[in-house]
């Protein structure tokens, strides 16, 4: 049986430490920035020269956002106890749905700073951003973390810090699914819609639906265990999340949105 037990230090500088999972932030963000770039020679992004200031938006609202999100939801009976340990982001602790609220944000500082429409930005964020989600999941496999439940499948692995047992590798299913197969969906998308939003709803959709499913193989968070009968905080999350892209997509039926350039 496959046991995962990565050196999460990949260079150590004295008492600097390159970890694994910070690369992988890394080079999902250089990605992104990347991809941003493609999407304005495109004309799909009208930042005017911007892509390096909302990347750099961005990568705050994202920090900002995952950590509270992950201190007050997920971990607040501890971080009340042991404040000190509030920005210890190396510790691990970050939440992907705060995340997302942080970047969401954001984007419309961003926006409202450049005079450009919001979803123009948050379709571009959506499509630039959710390549990095596969990069990701492989940092938290590497770390060991965020492992699937107990399984007999042939495709489990041990993770020392789950236990002797062999689990689900969910790492690598919800990078294969957020980061391959609903980012090659929205890419898709992204070439067939007339106005903007469209593909930011989606992507709410796409992600809570995808992430609702894996869910089911993924180990519940300790400290919190169950919550709502037999759902997963995360998958309470993600049930909010297409609930509100699937709003978004029907108030979009009835607005003006701005027009994607063709």
């Amino acid at each position: 049986m496959p046991v995962v037990d990565f050196d999460p230090v990949l260079l150590s500088l004295g008492p600097v430490q390159v970890r694994w999972y910070g690369l992988m932030y890394v080079v999902g963000f250089v990605a992104g920035g990347w991809l941003l770039r493609r999407l304005e020679a495109r004309g799909f992004f009208q930042a005017g020269g911007g892509t390096d200031l909302l990347v750099t938006h961005l990568l705050v609202g994202m920090f900002l956002g995952a950590r509270l999100f992950y201190v007050l939801v997920y971990n607040w009976g501890h971080y009340r106890h042991n404040p000190g340990e509030l920005l210890a982001v190396w510790q691990g602790g970050l939440s992907f749905h705060g995340a997302v609220v942080g970047m969401v944000l954001a984007a419309g500082l961003f926006a409202r700073r450049r005079g450009l429409p919001w979803l123009q930005v948050t379709d571009s964020m959506a499509l630039a951003g959710s390549p990095g989600l596969f990069f990701g999941r492989v940092g938290n496999f590497i770390n060991g973390e965020l492992y699937g439940r107990v399984t007999d499948w042939p495709v489990g692995m041990v993770f020392p810090s789950g236990g002797p047992w062999a689990r689900h590798p969910s790492q690598l299913y919800e990078a294969v699914a957020e980061g391959v197969v609903l980012s090659a969906a929205l890419w898709w998308l992204a070439g067939r819609v007339r106005r903007y939003g469209t593909v930011t709803m989606a992507f709410l959709v796409g992600y809570g639906a995808l992430r609702f499913l894996v869910e089911f193989a993924r180990e519940p968070d300790a400290q919190l265990g169950y919550v709502l009968g037999w759902m997963t905080m995360g998958q309470v999350l993600c049930s909010l999340m297409v609930a509100a892209g699937l709003a978004g997509l029907a108030l979009l039926r009835r607005m003006r949105t701005a027009k994607v350039p063709r």
